[in-house]
């Protein structure tokens, strides 16, 4: 795997850490703990925080002044994911007989489902630095905004133009998607909480540095 990516790949001189372009956001790095598919801290998860391009931080910026006039922050659960947290993934679906989490995340699928219907992948975007899991905070409340379905929930009531919730969950996501693609997002047609920056600076780049701020700021 590590033969497909660029020798560029450990090099974070693009990156930035979210939090110092949107101090407003909330963070909840789920792989940096252990409630998340798998259940354990994934590789390269140094520090709970999101790294993304300079590009795609900028774009969140943009998204959060608009939501915070509508009464929203933006809440991440994940951000740049380095390429040893995928193979971590890609091995856990393929050796690992661990299905402990199944009943919150994947309660309706066999873990080797999970690439097939496209919730997992052997490469994910992630890696390339400008894709982001995110929703919505409700300001008033301070509680996550109800999208129908938690995050990572691998089912296809998480299809983001799934029919089956309710009229105002439904609304929910796309105020969340429509902010999104008005500042430059594309949307993923399997998980409502997903967005990669359109125009993304290494579209062909797959990063290995850890999430690490020390790391970053070296």
């Amino acid at each position: 795997m590590k033969a497909e990516y660029k020798s560029e790949t450990m090099d974070p001189s693009g990156f930035v850490v979210l939090a110092d372009f949107v101090p407003d956001i909330v963070q909840e790095i789920r792989y940096h703990s252990t409630y998340n598919f798998i259940g354990s801290r994934i590789d390269g998860y140094e520090d709970p925080c999101a790294l993304l391009t300079k590009e795609a931080a900028r774009a969140l910026k943009s998204v959060s002044n608009e939501l915070i006039v509508q009464g929203y922050r933006l809440k991440v659960f994940d951000a740049y994911r380095p390429a040893c947290a995928v193979k971590h993934f890609v091995l856990w679906g393929i050796e690992d007989q661990d299905i402990r989490m199944k009943q919150y995340f994947y309660p309706e699928l066999e873990k080797q489902e999970l690439f097939a219907k496209g919730y997992i992948a052997k490469q994910s975007s992630h890696s390339r630095g400008s894709t982001v899991d995110l929703t919505l905070l409700e300001m008033k409340t301070g509680k996550e905004v109800d999208m129908g379905g938690p995050f990572d929930l691998f089912s296809e009531v998480s299809h983001p133009d799934y029919k089956g919730i309710t009229e105002t969950q439904y609304e929910n996501r796309m105020i969340l998607q429509n902010v999104m693609v008005r500042n430059g997002f594309n949307t993923l047609d399997c998980e409502w909480w997903h967005f990669t920056l359109k125009d993304e600076p290494y579209p062909e780049t797959y990063f290995e540095f850890p999430v690490s701020i020390e790391y970053l700021k070296k």
